[in-house]
């Protein structure tokens, strides 16, 4: 599946307000990003129309004994979260990055008050933002349509939240420094994003799988944010381990992307 995300979107503008340089750059590519419906379609609302699609499966909301007497409807909620993030993360914000970078606009920027960093930033806060937004709506549908219970644990369920939307901003700002170009951008982003999707569940719950293949998939962003998540929608605390994971995987893609990134 191919996800149609703002590889191209139009260059900002100077800021002109009376604001200061970040909060402008940061306006100004909200605005741009508004305009964008296409990003905005795969992070806000296809992973929820992809649980209203599985939610109206009849058998996915039968109690399934191997689940411990939960329903399938039930693990697909935190997945449509998780696969918020991964469009947001890895197929939206790297594009972006790198057609700045391309088409000069990185450099132009640098010889005015308002520095580079500042638009990464703000890259950042939007795309982390609209993955957070997309997560509420799943939950709310979940519970709306489908009768799917509110997270026991709610403290627990977003600190979760939190270092899964972390962790996937950090791998999509390394693939972004990794990637001088749109394209590559694009061709490196697609194969992180698959893994991702594996990983996450989205084909198959990280609860059903093997014992031996989830202990595998536990040590990735998403195979971790999985299993917290869904510890904490069933009112336990997120395990440590499986928090500590997602920390290790947004320190260290973020030092990366910190070392290799390039303005030009």
């Amino acid at each position: 599946m191919t996800t149609p995300c703002a590889s191209n979107p139009p260059a900002p503008t100077a800021p002109t307000s009376a604001s200061t340089p970040s909060l402008a750059v940061l306006t100004c590519e909200a605005r741009l990003f508004l305009r964008e419906p296409g990003s905005l379609f795969w992070i806000l609302v296809f992973p929820t129309v992809l649980l209203t699609i599985l939610g109206l499966v009849p058998s996915y909301r039968e109690a399934d004994d191997g689940l411990g007497g939960r329903r399938v409807i039930d693990l697909y909620v935190p997945v449509a979260v998780l696969l918020a993030m991964i469009m947001s993360g890895l197929q939206a914000m790297p594009p972006v990055l790198a057609g700045y970078r391309e088409r000069g606009i990185l450099r132009r920027m640098s010889t005015t008050p308002v520095r580079p960093s500042a638009l990464l930033t703000a890259q950042i806060a939007l795309h982390g933002a609209a993955a957070l937004g997309s997560a509420v709506l799943a939950l709310a549908v979940g519970r709306i349509a489908f009768d799917v219970r509110l997270p026991g644990q709610p403290a627990g369920y977003l600190l979760a939240l939190l270092l899964a939307t972390a962790s996937v901003l950090a791998l999509g700002a390394m693939v972004s420094a990794l990637s001088r170009t749109t394209k590559v951008s694009a061709a490196v982003g697609s194969v992180v994003y698959l893994v991702m999707m594996f990983t996450a569940g989205v084909w198959l719950p990280v609860q059903a799988m093997p014992d031996v293949l989830r202990r595998i998939v536990e040590c990735t962003p998403f195979g971790a944010a999985s299993q917290a998540l869904d510890r904490a929608a069933s009112g336990g605390w997120p395990g440590w381990t499986h928090l500590g994971v997602m920390a290790l995987w947004t320190v260290l893609p973020a030092a990366a992307a910190g070392r290799w990134f390039k303005w030009e």
